[in-house]
């Protein structure tokens, strides 16, 4: 059951207003995403502190408001259009970073994740090396399995909290319990990370420095860091890497409007010339066309697309 502007007024805004909690109305979507796409939220919300969450999840749920969460927009592709209901921009929660019991990372999800790994480097903590440049929160990171450079998140996390949105209680899970997988962890859209503990080993500051600064320039040398993206857009499957498969076909500079596959990696799309979501989505169906129809493999998305 969908509520419009008029109960937001009322419930949510009053809400928010009482509990000083940064709102917007009628907020630009592509202001939050890495692909500069996506439409208008009739609020976005963006609190600051994890602990706000289970009660603002129980004020949108008793009144049956729609609502979206969004990270730092690294890994998501949204629709131009107007979204009734709530946006919670979790990218503010990131006040909260420290070293424990000097091998631990804890942190805020919202926290940036080269962020950690620059906190990492100042402790003399090894393990985290690898996510050095990486786009996207602590959170995200561990939602997905982000990894690289021979690194993942399942390496490092030794226990996250988070909130359940269906019973608004909060938990907490070890390692084990997050069922980490290729890209993918326990985490649904009703299960929202609060905070993370990573569990690192001492090294070398200037052996970590050194790995981190190689991994950046791979970046820069090897991805279209100068254009809006949103990553790898497929995912890599058991035995071929999306993007030669996509290169292969031919693919490799291929256009849909302001849309492009990349001419430095086919694994990323970029926005070259303000493109909009159908010129990306468009994009993404006729890759996974023509790669199906010339190698038989059906390509995963690994963007998440909101429309």
């Amino acid at each position: 059951m969908k509520r419009g502007l008029i109960l937001l007024n009322k419930i949510i805004i009053e809400y928010l207003k009482e509990k000083k909690l940064a709102f917007k109305e009628n907020g630009s979507l592509k202001e939050y995403t890495a692909f500069k796409i996506g439409g208008t939220a009739e609020l976005l919300v963006m609190p600051e502190d994890p602990g706000c969450l289970a009660e603002l999840f129980g004020v949108i749920k008793e009144n049956k408001i729609d609502y979206y969460i969004l990270g730092n927009g690294s890994n998501v592709l949204i629709a131009e259009k107007y979204f009734n209901g709530v946006f919670v921009v979790l990218s503010r929660m990131n006040s909260y970073i420290e070293v424990c019991g000097g091998e631990f990372i804890c942190a805020h999800s919202g926290v940036d994740l080269s962020a950690a790994a620059s906190a990492a480097l100042e402790s003399g903590l090894s393990g985290l090396e690898f996510a050095y440049g990486i786009p996207g929160t602590l959170g995200g990171a561990v939602v997905m399995n982000a990894g690289a450079y021979g690194g993942a998140m399942s390496d490092i996390v030794y226990s996250s909290e988070y909130l359940d949105i269906d019973t608004l209680e909060v938990k907490a899970i070890g390692s084990a319990e997050h069922r980490f997988g290729y890209r993918r962890s326990i985490f649904d859209e009703n299960k929202l990370i609060l905070s993370c503990c990573l569990k690192l080993q001492p090294g070398n500051k200037h052996e970590i420095s050194a790995e981190m600064q190689k991994n950046i320039r791979s970046r820069k040398d090897k991805q279209p860091l100068n254009y809006p993206s949103a990553g790898s857009v497929f995912k890599r499957g058991e035995n071929y890497f999306a993007a030669k498969l996509i290169e292969d076909c031919g693919l490799k500079g291929a256009v849909c409007g302001g849309a492009q596959v990349s001419e430095k990696h086919a694994g990323f799309i970029i926005n070259k010339a303000n493109a909009g979501f159908s010129d990306v989505a468009g994009l993404i169906e006729h890759i996974k066309t023509e790669v199906f129809k010339k190698t038989g493999i059906e390509l995963e998305c690994e963007i998440k697309i909101i429309d």
